[in-house]
């Protein structure tokens, strides 16, 4: 499978993200030479235990999310931080948690964008918006490289195109520059073989911090 690194955008000191951010950070795709191919978009929720009994709390996960990924559309993923769990299940998954009403959602983020076809690399630069507002929330960006699936590998030529793009951000004068946080995979049994189990890491990881990070912003202001 392709390997892919996802990054979010990191704005300056005092700045904000908006959507003037986005569109410039879309053109810097074109600039490059990427070829628009069309739209895509994954999700993000985070859920919370339905409790009948209070005293159960401890025994259910607070930090447990599900992802869904555009190029697995049958699949779907739960992460569990605190356990350092991934799972892989079917996407009925979801309407079975309906069903059952044993957790609930509690924050529903969609992710959303244009993706770019470059060479060997491919492009997907989107928002991250709540599902029922556009209230910009961040900036991600997820570089595919195609022919080579072990991260250890790839990792040079990753670092390459990423410093090339940084340059290219940075030429507009931007208020910010996108970060690359890679998790730990193998505190999650994941392989340098690339999967989507990856993805599904590497996309919690960066939510959870742009959360994390504006939560921060807001505490100050």
């Amino acid at each position: 499978m392709p390997l892919k690194w996802v990054l979010h955008w990191q704005p300056n000191a005092g700045a904000t993200v908006n959507t003037q951010i986005l569109n410039e950070v879309s053109q810097c795709a074109e600039t490059i030479n990427g070829v628009k191919e069309g739209r895509w978009k994954a999700a993000l929720t985070s859920y919370k235990p339905v409790l009948r009994d209070q005293s159960l709390a401890q025994e259910f996960p607070r930090d447990f999310l599900g992802i869904s990924l555009p190029d697995q559309p049958n699949k779907y993923y739960f992460m569990i931080r605190g356990q350092r769990l991934l799972v892989e299940a079917d996407s009925s998954i979801q309407t079975i948690m309906e069903k059952l009403q044993s957790y609930k959602s509690r924050v529903a983020l969609l992710l959303e964008g244009f993706q770019y076809q470059l060479g060997d690399f491919q492009l997907r630069i989107g928002k991250v918006v709540h599902s029922h507002s556009e209230n910009l929330r961040g900036i991600v960006m997820e570089v595919e490289y195609m022919p080579i699936s072990s991260i250890e590998k790839a990792r040079p030529i990753m670092e390459d195109f990423t410093e090339i793009w940084q340059e290219t951000i940075s030429n507009r004068s931007l208020p910010g520059h996108f970060v690359h946080i890679e998790p730990n995979f193998s505190d999650y049994g994941l392989l340098d073989q690339y999967s989507s189990q990856h993805t599904a890491l590497q996309y919690a990881t960066v939510v959870a911090q742009l959360i994390a990070t504006q939560t921060v912003q807001a505490g100050r202001n």
